[in-house]
């Protein structure tokens, strides 16, 4: 074939490529969360970006319609303490996030993640199209992964590899510092000051010229780029006194820090909005116990009513969609509601360095959902899913069931 043919065919061929990877949804009320909400409103998708959000879009030619009349649009949710993926939820000997051993942050379980997890496409029948993978156990667990909640391979789901490192200031950790909180503390400045030290001397270090130093050198590798401020520490702490710890390494250390449970965060929810910390809550946490005897369901309005930025989850192993209703409790109990669809979607992308996701707007990847009323109404469902702009299948093992039993066969 001749160059002149050769164009006269690409040129044939470009509406239908334009119509299989454009998409406008129209007619629909938007909530760009970036934004006012725009009633009848347009978004428009091409090539998993979002390319226009207005009431008055122009719609490109060849673009598949979609019509959401009556139907509310959002960004697609981001689950903050999400675990689909990795193995199967809270069946133990069957989880894949997590190392034996107390000081593991260079672990990192992207590689044990399962792109055909039928627990992916739960996900995503709560309009959750992505999450932060935490990696289990106590003290420094590992390296948290974000993922986008669709694709065929490791790499396709991949948004961030590395999105921050789990450190557990908890009861759960006392153990690593000999069975104290203040043990704990000086076992994790003992782990920074090494790192730092190693980073100094990495040449004395290979010649053994230098003191022992508390961990493995890839373990201290991993903790600097942490100490760096390029990725935030995530902290656990709910009890009053380990969230005032985790403030204390934040000044002592300069780290970007985000705290996940804090629990009796209302208590101080001034100096951790002072701090300019986030909290990452669950919000149907309301049963006291030693970890946090302060605990109370009105803790993530409380911490925004203080200034704090709020991040909502719900750690339920299997339960990343559920997410929507934890944050519809969370403003039952007093929080506002768009700070709670904030609290899913741009928050949560903002403080894990997930500058493309989070909003409705122009530039940002098309993860978006169309629900067929209020998200956080128990009576509303997600009734379309596009993660990077590709609409996704929100059939899973429940509603084949479902299908497969929902007529008796005759006796």
């Amino acid at each position: 074939m001749n160059a002149a043919l050769r164009a006269l065919a690409i040129s044939a061929l470009a509406p239908a490529a334009l119509a299989a990877q454009t998409i406008a949804i129209t007619g629909g009320t938007v909530y760009p969360v970036s934004g006012p909400r725009i009633p009848n409103g347009t978004v428009v998708m091409v090539d998993g970006r979002i390319t226009a959000v207005g009431a008055n879009v122009p719609i490109p030619t060849g673009a598949a319609r979609v019509d959401a009349t009556g139907k509310w649009v959002t960004p697609g949710l981001i689950h903050s303490s999400a675990g689909a993926g990795l193995g199967v939820g809270g069946l133990n000997g069957f989880g894949e996030g997590r190392l034996q051993g107390d000081i593991n942050p260079s672990f990192n379980p992207a590689e044990a993640l399962d792109p055909a997890s039928f627990n992916i496409a739960v996900a995503r029948t709560g309009g959750v199209t992505g999450g932060i993978l935490l990696p289990g156990g106590s003290f420094f667990a590992g390296q948290a992964v974000a993922v986008n909640f669709a694709g065929d391979r490791i790499e396709e789901m991949i948004a961030k590899r590395n999105a921050g490192i789990v450190l557990d200031l908890s009861t759960n950790s006392k153990q690593a510092g000999g069975g104290s909180r203040a043990g704990t503390m000086a076992t994790v400045r003992r782990l920074f000051a090494d790192a730092q030290e190693y980073s100094r001397r990495r040449l004395d270090y290979q010649r053994a010229a230098m003191q022992p130093l508390s961990a493995p050198a890839r373990e201290l590798e991993a903790l600097l780029p942490a100490l760096r401020g390029e990725v935030p520490v995530l902290i656990v702490a709910n009890r009053r006194m380990d969230i005032e710890n985790a403030l204390r390494l934040k000044r002592e250390f300069r780290l970007h820090v985000i705290l996940y449970g804090a629990v009796e965060g209302w208590k101080v929810a001034r100096e951790i909005a002072a701090a300019g910390v986030p909290a990452v809550i669950e919000p149907n946490k309301d049963i006291p116990d030693f970890d946090g005897l302060g605990a109370r369901l009105d803790n993530g309005a409380l911490l925004r009513e203080g200034g704090v930025e709020v991040i909502i989850a719900q750690g339920d192993p299997g339960g990343e969609r559920n997410v929507r209703y934890a944050a519809g409790n969370a403003v039952r109990n007093g929080m506002n509601w768009d700070d709670a669809l904030r609290a899913i979607t741009q928050v949560p992308a903002a403080h894990f360095g997930l500058a493309d996701y989070g909003t409705l707007a122009m530039g940002k990847v098309a993860n978006l959902v169309i629900w067929s009323g209020d998200p956080f109404d128990f009576s509303s469902s997600a009734e379309k899913v596009y993660v990077r702009g590709r609409e996704t299948s929100l059939q899973t093992r429940e509603t084949e069931l479902r299908d497969k039993y929902r007529r008796v066969p005759p006796h």
